[in-house]
């Protein structure tokens, strides 16, 4: 039987899986059906899905060591017994189903850990939404692919139009370029001294770029994040397996135009907005901590070309200013903070900023090592992730996408997940949170649209009349 080793990160996301903090990752698309058509053309759409019998790597690969994710000989190896019907699942609201429905059964699907002994993804058809949609619901562990190569793989598995959309193939019956551990290269003596080389010249850069950290951190109003700097405050709790999911998208054009008048990046101001709605949650409960929330941003490391396949991501943290009442103020601490933490990767190799996310993240990793995460001071307060996603409309068998909204991962100690991800003139965003320690998640993507509101005004962009 062949196998695959892991890489490094993806034996992390294993060694971190628990019953409460569960490491997969996951996308809802609502669609639309075809204008004439109604919900009983979903079934000829399951029919054509389970018609593509061929399932390519790494949707048909399982962990070889399924009961210990943690061994050290852990490997992906094909199923030679792969059951589709497992991984593809269909599910239906009580007609008609709205939004808060179809957010509370996601909530429910994202809460279940996947079981070990299959290939990690699910595939889920919800039917019953209100005006003819239905949605689907994918669910795959992120020691599997990272959020990049998921966002890629489901785009690639769309069309630009209805028509060609129609002869699309499901994305497990296409192959991933490329998956698992990347070829060694050259094996020669020679080789091998220079991979040496390069692994010691991206360790003495990623440790040139932590010294950096710690002696900012040292300096009053520096605005370069170091680890442990954050405050502690309520999303920094030991967590229950319950998962809450909420939702909130702003039109593309908006967030462009605020950023083009603040002259910051659309991350930015996506930041901003997850600041300010924060700040004003944890206002009403009395729990907003004197120091500013620190986010952990993952940041793609891929060249523009990447087939994608398991994980290669960085990481930088920043403020996202809850401490700053005034909007315009807010912005500019921001961006401050975000621009000072990507200049440390400026001129760094992928090896040596894998190598400076890991030293930023090994308080984090200790945590969930030692199970003090959520009693302890946390390395930061909660996870913002940005995944660039398909700039035109796209079309399921016909069907036409609405809106993109990812799912991600709260963990001890780190109760509360939000990701962004664009899809053609709308930018979607994903709140997740331990219901149990977070139970407003729909309040806070509330007050993210009121934010996106006040910071207009401030910057003389809102629309008139």
């Amino acid at each position: 039987m062949s196998k695959t080793r892991l890489g490094a990160l993806d034996r992390i996301f294993l060694g971190m899986e628990s019953r409460e903090s569960m490491m997969h990752v996951g996308a809802l698309m609502p669609f639309a059906l075809p204008r004439g058509k109604d919900a009983s053309y979903l079934q000829e759409v399951v029919d054509r899905l389970r018609a593509s019998v061929e399932v390519y790597p790494p949707w048909n690969l399982k962990l070889k060591h399924p009961g210990m994710l943690s061994h050290p000989r852990q490997a992906w190896v094909e199923d030679g017994r792969f059951d589709l019907d497992y991984h593809m699942r269909r599910s239906a609201l009580a007609s008609p189903g709205d939004e808060r429905e179809l957010g509370i059964l996601v909530s429910r699907l994202h809460s279940h850990q996947m079981d070990f002994h299959h290939p990690l993804w699910e595939l889920h058809l919800i039917e019953g939404l209100e005006n003819n949609r239905f949605a689907m619901y994918v669910k795959i562990h992120h020691a599997l692919v990272d959020g990049y190569t998921g966002a890629k793989i489901l785009a690639d598995s769309l069309a630009p139009s209805a028509a060609a959309s129609r002869r699309m193939l499901p994305f497990f019956a296409k192959p991933l370029q490329s998956h698992g551990t990347r070829d060694r290269g050259d094996a020669s003596l020679g080789g091998l001294f220079e991979m040496m080389k390069s692994q010691l010249g991206a360790s003495l850069g990623a440790a040139r770029a932590m010294a950096t950290v710690a002696r900012a951190s040292r300096k009053r109003g520096s605005d370069l994040v170091a680890p442990l700097q954050a405050p502690r405050s309520i999303l920094n709790q030991r967590i229950s397996r319950n998962r809450r999911f909420a939702t909130q998208q702003y039109t593309l054009d908006r967030v462009k135009t605020l950023a083009r008048t603040l002259d910051c990046t659309l991350n930015d101001v996506v930041l901003a907005l997850s600041g300010a709605s924060l700040r004003r949650l944890l206002l009403e409960q009395n729990a907003l901590p004197e120091k500013p929330l620190i986010a952990m941003l993952p940041v793609n490391i891929r060249p523009k070309d990447d087939p994608g396949g398991g994980n290669a991501v960085g990481t930088i943290l920043a403020s996202i200013a809850t401490d700053i009442a005034d909007p315009l103020r807010r912005v500019e601490a921001i961006k401050a903070s975000t621009a000072r933490a990507k200049a440390q990767l400026q001129g760094m190799s992928q090896s040596a900023i894998i190598q400076y996310s890991a030293m930023l993240m090994a308080p984090l990793s200790l945590q969930q090592l030692t199970g003090t995460a959520g009693r302890t001071r946390p390395a930061f307060n909660l996870v913002i992730s940005n995944v660039p996603g398909p700039q035109t409309p796209l079309y399921f068998h016909g069907c036409r996408l609405e809106a993109v909204y990812p799912l991600s991962i709260p963990f001890h100690g780190y109760g509360l997940n939000i990701t962004i991800e664009s899809y053609a003139d709308t930018v979607n965003l994903g709140f997740i949170g331990c219901r149990d320690t977070l139970p407003h998640m729909q309040r806070l993507a509330v007050y993210s649209g009121l934010a996106l509101e006040e910071l207009e005004r401030a910057a003389g962009t809102a629309a008139t009349g």
